[in-house]
């Protein structure tokens, strides 16, 4: 159940005004933030959307070489299907790591000193 209230305060601690928010959103800070998570995430994105469309595009106009058999009842197909789950995961763990390691305590400073009113 989704509300549009916002989160509760803890006790003394005051919620950051639009301007903060808007001072925030403009600093070079944030800016870095965001500029970081661009530069890894679109990337990935373009390079996932290619590879999901070459194996579309080999499935559709490419038959004989998506039936190649490489082995026992294994095709060329069948290698790329589930090579399309293996990068969904690898992207996803990739990412995972990165906002671990890169994002997360850029957004955790950001977080606390609008928080602490700093």
């Amino acid at each position: 159940m989704a509300t549009d209230a916002p989160p509760p305060a803890r006790a003394g601690a005051q919620l950051p005004s639009t301007e903060q928010f808007v001072e925030m959103q403009e600093s070079a800070e944030f800016g870095e933030l965001r500029s970081s998570h661009r530069s890894f995430a679109f990337p990935l994105t373009v390079g996932f959307i290619v590879w999901y469309l070459l194996y579309v595009l080999l499935s559709n106009y490419a038959g004989d070489f998506m039936g190649t058999k490489l082995f026992g009842n294994v095709n060329v197909a069948l290698v790329f299907g589930l090579a399309q789950f293996l990068t969904t995961f690898l992207i996803a763990w990739w990412y995972s790591r990165h906002a671990a390691t890169q994002l997360d305590p850029k957004a955790d400073a950001i977080k606390s000193r609008m928080e602490g009113g700093a």
